[in-house]
């Protein structure tokens, strides 16, 4: 047992990060994670010929079910839900983190994931991000490997959709820096300058009743809405969120909101608020402490 444990654990950051492609949820990861591993405890694992093809199976499995379970309760409708947010020092990611966020899999991403059907969602993770065969995938989702291929196709053209960034991060941030200076300093113009025309602001506030929008589209609208948060006595650090240019914000020491940023061409093209009051404790943001 103790070897088979280590031949798990060996797995274990693979599996995270597929679980949480999946599921955008770092819990929910860790719970599918969880379950493999009490499976694989009561199988005979003498008998699986791909102990790392095997767990990756269930582990789709078991996160394909929660994603069909999420739909149908409809969770949150009419409400945006971002997924759980990777935070690291801003000079670069913890090992463990570099996993998750392997091809790139920021917030912008997950929106136009969370728009999949769960079959979509899966055989395109499986396939374009772990490079499993359909062969495989039409099992899981039931499916000839043609139909698979399918799926995984639909959602790769949907996906296409999500704006790529600016590749330096530095870049990024100076994007970011004169977003935030002009706001502190009131600067209308200066914001509608470093802003897409067509930007989008996304706002996860979770449960609370909103008093505005969880998504403005247009640079002066988003303009407009930083003038009204630069009031707040807001500390900001820097950050990198899902690998990207981000910031943290603390309201009396406390963190506020963990806000991502999609440059791209010199101008933020997508901006992502997680401010979810009963998600924010639970991430850790111990690293940025000091």
């Amino acid at each position: 047992m103790n070897e088979l444990a280590g031949r798990f654990e060996a797995e274990r950051p693979r599996l995270r990060a597929v679980a949480y492609r999946m599921l955008g949820s770092l819990s929910e990861a860790d719970d599918a994670v969880q379950e493999a591993w009490l499976r694989l405890s009561r199988s005979d694992a003498d008998a699986i010929d791909n102990l790392d093809g095997w767990l990756t199976t269930v582990v789709a499995r078991v996160s394909l079910n929660m994603l069909r379970s999420r739909a149908a309760r409809r969770e949150q409708p009419m409400d945006l839900q971002m997924p759980d947010p990777i935070v690291d020092r801003a000079d670069g990611p913890t090992p463990e983190h570099e996993a998750l966020l392997a091809d790139g899999v920021g917030l912008a991403l997950f929106v136009v994931l969370d728009k999949l059907s769960p079959a979509e969602r899966l055989a395109f993770v499986l396939h374009d991000m772990f490079a499993l065969p359909y062969e495989e995938i039409a099992p899981i989702v039931d499916r000839s490997p043609d139909a698979a291929r399918q799926l995984a196709s639909r959602a790769r053209r949907r996906v296409q959709s999500a704006p790529t960034p600016d590749g330096e991060v530095s870049a990024q941030r100076e994007v970011i820096d004169a977003f935030l200076a002009a706001a502190r300093e009131g600067d209308f113009e200066g914001l509608v300058a470093v802003l897409d025309p067509d930007v989008v602001l996304r706002a996860d506030r979770g449960p609370v009743p909103a008093r505005v929008p969880r998504e403005i589209q247009g640079a002066e609208a988003v303009a407009s809405q930083a003038l009204m948060y630069a009031r707040l006595d807001l500390e900001h650090r820097h950050a990198l969120v899902n690998g990207a240019a981000g910031i943290v914000t603390l309201r009396d020491g406390e963190p506020f909101a963990v806000m991502s940023a999609t440059v791209r061409g010199g101008k933020i093209v997508e901006m992502d608020f997680f401010a979810d009051p009963e998600r924010l404790p639970t991430l850790d943001l111990t690293i940025l402490e000091g």
